[in-house]
Parts: C-alpha cells; structure tokens; sequence
C-alpha cells in the first residue's frame, strides 16, 4: 500500500511540473546589458505572427489599452541601479513590463510594481512610471516579438521589435 501511494503521489508530482514547464506554450527571450555599472535584464514571451500582421495582431487594443509585451507570463524588467529614461527615473527593483497606447496612437513603456504575474493580469493601479516610446519602421521584420538592450551614447536603448514596427527608448 506503501508503495502504490508513493507511486500515485510521485506521478502527480511528474504531471504538476510537466504542466508548470509546458504550460508557457511560446519561446521565451531574454536581453542583457550592464551599462555604468547597471545591470538590466529582461525576460519575455516571445509569439508569433503566423501569417498575420503586427497591425491585425494590435488592432483589437484600445486606445489606453495596454500590450504585454510578449507572451504567456509577463515580461520581466530587472534593474540593479537607478535609470533615468528622459527626466523619468526608474529605481533600481523589478518590474513587469507594459506598453500602453495612446489616443494618438503613440506608445508609451509602462513599468508595473507587479511581477510575475500571467501576462494578460494587467494592474494600472500598480503601474509605477511611464515612458515615452518611439515608433519607427522595422529594417527587417520580425516574425516573434523580439526585444533587445543595446549601448547608445552613454546610455543604453530598449527597442522592442514585432512585424514591421518597431518601439524604442534611450536611458542612462
């Protein structure tokens, strides 16, 4: 009985995880950069167009409405130090990571308190700091959301890149 019990309680354990690990059904990516100092990681979902269009894909958010940045659990933003993005200044913590769209269909970065959370668990009044986006045209376009940390000047630059748009923003 022992060992039938023992059996039935290891399965279930097996299963619990296999769920947990399988249950993020996209890839995930992550981007690293240490600038003055600072490291900054973010941790993402990244889906897929499938024949779609970036447009098509956003189309259905709202003005106001808010993109998760990626897929399955939200997309983590992970700072060792303050960053100043323009005259916003972002202390050093961990954050979730959102993009809101204006009513002039502008972006804006939007750092949640929350984290950890399934992506689509949105919180505004959680979000911390928001952040001006620039929008541009992709070079090349980009089948899954791809996010990137780079040097720029003295600083650095997110840049946020899906199908044919791309979203970024200078810090130091």
């Amino acid at each position: 009985m022992k060992r039938t019990l023992l059996g039935i309680t290891t399965a279930a354990a097996l299963l619990a995880l296999a769920g947990a690990v399988f249950a993020q059904g996209n890839p995930r990516g992550k981007t690293e950069l240490t600038v003055k100092g600072a490291t900054v990681t973010i941790d993402y979902g990244r889906p897929s167009l499938h024949g779609r269009t970036v447009e098509e894909m956003l189309a259905k958010l709202p003005a106001g409405g808010f993109w998760r940045l990626g897929a399955d659990s939200s997309t983590t933003f992970t700072t060792s130090g303050d960053l100043m993005f323009g005259s916003t200044k972002v202390p050093k913590g961990v954050y979730s990571l959102w993009a809101e769209k204006g009513s002039d269909n502008s972006w804006k970065l939007v750092f949640n308190t929350q984290h950890g959370q399934w992506g689509t668990q949105h919180d505004p009044k959680l979000d911390a700091y928001k952040v001006p986006l620039k929008e541009s045209k992709a070079t090349k376009p980009a089948e899954e959301v791809t996010i990137n940390l780079a040097k720029a000047g003295s600083g650095g630059m997110v840049t946020i890149e899906w199908g044919n748009m791309k979203l970024d923003a200078d810090f130091k």
